[in-house]
C-alpha cells in the first residue's frame, strides 16, 4: 500500500535525482504541479489535463495496447508487438510480412488490420460512481447488487454511446469509485509499414524484458473513416481520418539525464491489492500460470513444427504466451528473492487493522468490512484454485459454440435485458472475433494442447472435477492419453465449425436450432450451458458479496495514508494514465553490470547472427556497416541511439505508448520494461525500476536509411 501514493513533501518540491512513482489521472495532475515543474516540464501541467488539446487528444488506446496519430492523415504509430496479430494476420507461406516486414507505398497498398482492431479517441471523462451505486445497487447484496449494478451502467452506456462513440465505465479505488470514459470508436484499421521480425522483434524471447536491448519495437497503423468522416466499417471508398492533433517528431537533443513523460492507457496493476491477495498470487495463481503457459509454449512449438502454415497460425497466440511466461518468472523470482515484500504488505495489513480499531468511528465505519473481505478473499481463493485447470481444457471450437450458443439465448431478451458482453453492441465485436479463427487455428495444434492439458486435469481426485464437463464431453476421471485423443479426434471429426461460413451461419440461428444440432461442439455447448450458467451465477454471486466490503475497505486504506499527508493514485485499469521520470541507467543492472542510458547500431551488428532471434536484415547490417547515420546520430555515441532506458512507472498496455519530452514532443516508444523490475505491478520500486524505450531517431533511420518509407516520413514532418 504505501508504495501507492506520493508524500505530499515530493510534491511541493521533487527531487530531480528521484523518480516520482505514479500512475496519475489526468485529472491529478494539478494536485502535483509543482513535482512535474521540479522535474523539468516545460508546459503547464494544467494542459495535460486536457483531453481534447495538445498533446493528449493525439494519443489513442487500441483496446490493449496504446498509440498516437502523428501524422494529419490519420497515421498512427506504436510497438511492432501490438500490430503483430495484424502483420500476422495479412501473412501466408508465400508472403510473409512478419519475416520480410510490410511497407505500403500508397494509400491504396495499406492493408485491413486483423477483424476487431479498434482505434479509440478519448474526448471526455465523468465520475458516475453515484450512478453505479445509487440507492437500489447499496440496498441489495450478492448478485442482486451486482444486476443493479450492471443496469446502472447499461443505462449510463446507453445514452452515451450515441452516433459513433464507444463507451466503458472503469472502477478505481477497489470499485469505491467510477469513471464513465467517452471514446470515438473508429473501425477501419489499416496496416501501412512493419519492419521485417529481425528489427521489430530482434533478439526475440531472448531479449524480451531483458537490457541491453537493441529492438525496433514500432509499426503503423492509419485511422480509416467513411467519405462523410464519420466512423465506418472498412470500405475502399473510405478516407483517412484527419485527427484534431497529432504529436511532433522532436528535433533538438536528447540524452541523459533529460525529462520525459508518457501518456498511455497501463492495463493493470495490483499494489492496492491486500496481503491475503498477495500471498494467494504468489503462492498458488501465479506459479499455477508461469506453469501451464510454459508447457503451452512447449506443446504449440512441437505441434508445428516443420508446418509453415501452422507457425504463422500460431505466431501471435505463441508471441503472447511467451511475454506472459517470461513476465510472470520474473515478478515471481523478484518476489521470492525479496521476502521483505510480503513481510511488508502483512505489516501494512496489520497497521490498517490496527488504525481502524484504535477509533470507535473508525471502526463502526470500516471494521467489519475488513473482517467480512479476508473471509469472502479465501472463499473465492478456494474454487479459483479448485477450476485453475479447467480453463486450459476446451476445445477452440467448443469455446466458440459456447459463445454463440449464450448469445442466441440472449437474443431472447431485450437488448437492456441481456448480460454486458451480449448486447447489440458487443455482436460485431464477438464476430470479429470469430472471424480470426481462420487465421489463428490450427487443428493439430489445438487437439495437442487440450490433450495436454486435459490428462493432467482427469488425474485430479474425481470429487474435484467437472461433472458436467465431463459428461458434455464423453470424458472419465483418470482416462490415460490414448483414450483421451480418441475422444478428442471423434468430436473434432463431427464438427464443421472449423469453417468460417458455417461459425458465421449459427451466429443467426436460434436457440432451438443449437438444441437440435447433431454438430459435436455445439451438442457440448449446449449441454454445458446450465453448469456454465450456475458457475457464471456463483461467481457473480461472491462478487456482489465482495464488492462493498472490498469499496469500503478502500476508502479505509485511502483515509489511513490522508492521515500522514499522503495522496493516493489508483491501481492501473486500461484508463488513461501519465507517469513521468527521467533517462538514466542502471548501476549496477540486474546482472551486475553498469547498464548505460542507451544503446547503440554496434550492438545491433553484436548481437546479429543472421538465423533465428538475431537474423538481422542484410540491407541493416550493410548500412551499418557503411555507417550510414544520416542525421539521427549521437555526437556522444558515435552511432544512431536504439534504445534508452528511463525511470518511467509503465506497465502492460502501455506497450506503444509515445514517450514526449518536457515540451511535449514524440522523443521514443515505450516497449518493454526490465525482468527484475515487472514485480512493479505489485510492488513499486524507485532503485530498480526502469523502462525500455525505443529511441525515435533509431526508428526514424532505419525509415529512412534502411526501408526508405520517404513517404510516411514527408507525411510526418521529418522530411
Amino acid at each position: 500500500m504505501k508504495k501507492h501514493l506520493i508524500p505530499l513533501s515530493l510534491l511541493a518540491a521533487a527531487l530531480p535525482s528521484l523518480a516520482v512513482e505514479g500512475m496519475w489521472m489526468p485529472q491529478q495532475l494539478p494536485q502535483i504541479a509543482k513535482a512535474l515543474k521540479a522535474e523539468g516540464l516545460k508546459i503547464a501541467p494544467e494542459q495535460l489535463a486536457k483531453l481534447t488539446e495538445y498533446p493528449m487528444g493525439a494519443v489513442i488506446s487500441l483496446g490493449g495496447c496504446t498509440a498516437s496519430f502523428v501524422s494529419a492523415e490519420g497515421l498512427v504509430v506504436t510497438n511492432h508487438h501490438c500490430a503483430y496479430g495484424s502483420i500476422q494476420y495479412n501473412s501466408k507461406p508465400e508472403r510473409d510480412l512478419l519475416k520480410n516486414g510490410f511497407l505500403a507505398q500508397s494509400f491504396s497498398e495499406e492493408l485491413p488490420a486483423a477483424p476487431g482492431s479498434r482505434i479509440f479517441v478519448t474526448e471526455s471523462i465523468t465520475d458516475v460512481t453515484d450512478k453505479i451505486l445509487d440507492k437500489a445497487a447499496q440496498a441489495a447484496t450478492g448478485a442482486a447488487r451486482l444486476k443493479a449494478m450492471e443496469a446502472n451502467e447499461k443505462a449510463i452506456l446507453a445514452a452515451c454511446e450515441t452516433g459513433p462513440y464507444r463507451c466503458r465505465v472503469a472502477s478505481l479505488y477497489g470499485a469505491s469509485q467510477y469513471q464513465l470514459f467517452k471514446q470515438l470508436e473508429i473501425r477501419d484499421v489499416r496496416l501501412v509499414y512493419a519492419p521485417p521480425m529481425g528489427v521489430g522483434k530482434f533478439g526475440g524471447d531472448t531479449d524480451n524484458w531483458m537490457w541491453p536491448r537493441h529492438t525496433g519495437d514500432f509499426s503503423y497503423y492509419r485511422a480509416y473513416v467513411g467519405p462523410d468522416g464519420k466512423p465506418a466499417d472498412f470500405s475502399p471508398n473510405n478516407k483517412p481520418y484527419q485527427p484534431k492533433h497529432h504529436l511532433k517528431l522532436a528535433t533538438g537533443k536528447l540524452d541523459e539525464g533529460d525529462f520525459v513523460m508518457v501518456a498511455g492507457y497501463p492495463g493493470m496493476t495490483n499494489r492496492m491489492r491486500l496481503a491475503p491477495e498477495v500471498a494467494f498470487a504468489f503462492e498458488s495463481a501465479q506459479p499455477s500460470r508461469i506453469r501451464m503457459s510454459g508447457e503451452s509454449i512447449a506443446t504449440i512449438e512441437a505441434a508445428t513444427a516443420g508446418r509453415k502454415d501452422a507457425q504463422i497460425a500460431m505466431a501471435s497466440t505463441l508471441a503472447g504466451l511467451n511475454n506472459v511466461w517470461k513476465n510472470l518468472s520474473g515478478q515471481q523470482k523478484s518476489f521470492e528473492d525479496s521476502p521483505e515484500i510480503m513481510e511488508r504488505k502483512n505489516r501494512e495489513f496489520a497497521g490498517l487493522k490496527d488504525w481502524v480499531q484504535a477509533d470507535a468511528g473508525r471502526r463502526a465505519q470500516f471494521g467489519d468490512a475488513i473482517a467480512t473481505v479476508e473471509k469472502l478473499l479465501a472463499e473465492r481463493q478456494a474454487v479459483q484454485k479448485r477450476e485453475a485447470l479447467l480453463a486450459g481444457t476446451s476445445p477452440r471450437l467448443l469455446a466458440a459454440a459456447r459463445q454463440m450458443y449464450k448469445l442466441a439465448r440472449q437474443h431472447q431478451l431485450p437488448d437492456a435485458e441481456r448480460e454486458s458482453g451480449y448486447q447489440l453492441r458487443d455482436e460485431l465485436r464477438i464476430r470479429q472475433g470469430l472471424q480470426t479463427i481462420d487465421r489463428r487455428y490450427d487443428e493439430a495444434t489445438d487437439k495437442a494442447l487440450v490433450t495436454h492439458f486435459m490428462l493432467q486435469y482427469l488425474a485430479q481426485s474425481p470429487d474435484t472435477l467437472n461433472k458436467p464437463f465431463l459428461a458434455a464431453l464423453g470424458l472419465e476421471p483418470g482416462m490415460n492419453e490414448g483414450a483421451i485423443k480418441a475422444r478428442l479426434d471423434a468430436l473434432y471429426a463431427g464438427t464443421l465449425l472449423a469453417k468460417s461460413a458455417e461459425r458465421t451461419a449459427w451466429l443467426t440461428k436460434s436457440a432451438a436450432d443449437f438444441q437440435a444440432s447433431d454438430d459435436s461442439f455445439i451438442k457440448a455447448a449446449v449441454a454445458l450451458a446450465a453448469d456454465d450458467d450456475a458457475r457464471e451465477l456463483r461467481d457473480k454471486e461472491m462478487a456482489g458479496l465482495i464488492q462493498p466490503a472490498y469499496a469500503t475497505t478502500m476508502k479505509a486504506v485511502i483515509a489511513w495514508h490522508a492521515s500522514k499527508g499522503e495522496v493516493v493514485y489508483p491501481d492501473a485499469n486500461g484508463t488513461l494514465r501519465i507517469t513521468f521520470g527521467k533517462i538514466t541507467g542502471r548501476n549496477p543492472g540486474a546482472d551486475g553490470t553498469n547498464w548505460t542510458a542507451f544503446t547503440t547500431l554496434r550492438g545491433v551488428l553484436a548481437k546479429a547472427t543472421g538465423e533465428g532471434e538475431f537474423d538481422a536484415p542484410a540491407a541493416q547490417i550493410a548500412a551499418i556497416k557503411s555507417y550510414q547515420l544520416d542525421r539521427y546520430g549521437m555526437k556522444s555515441l558515435n552511432s544512431v541511439p536504439v534504445n534508452f532506458l528511463s525511470t518511467l512507472d509503465t506497465t502492460g498496455g502501455n506497450s506503444g505508448s509515445p514517450v514526449l519530452n518536457a515540451k511535449g514532443e514524440l522523443v521514443g516508444l515505450l516497449f518493454d520494461g526490465t525482468l527484475d523490475s515487472v514485480i512493479d505491478s505489485w510492488d513499486f520500486n524507485p532503485k530498480m525500476s526502469r523502462s525500455i524505450c525505443l529511441d525515435a531517431r533509431y526508428m526514424q533511420w532505419q525509415m529512412k536509411v534502411v526501408d526508405h518509407a520517404d513517404r510516411l516520413l514527408k507525411e510526418m514532418g521529418a522530411e
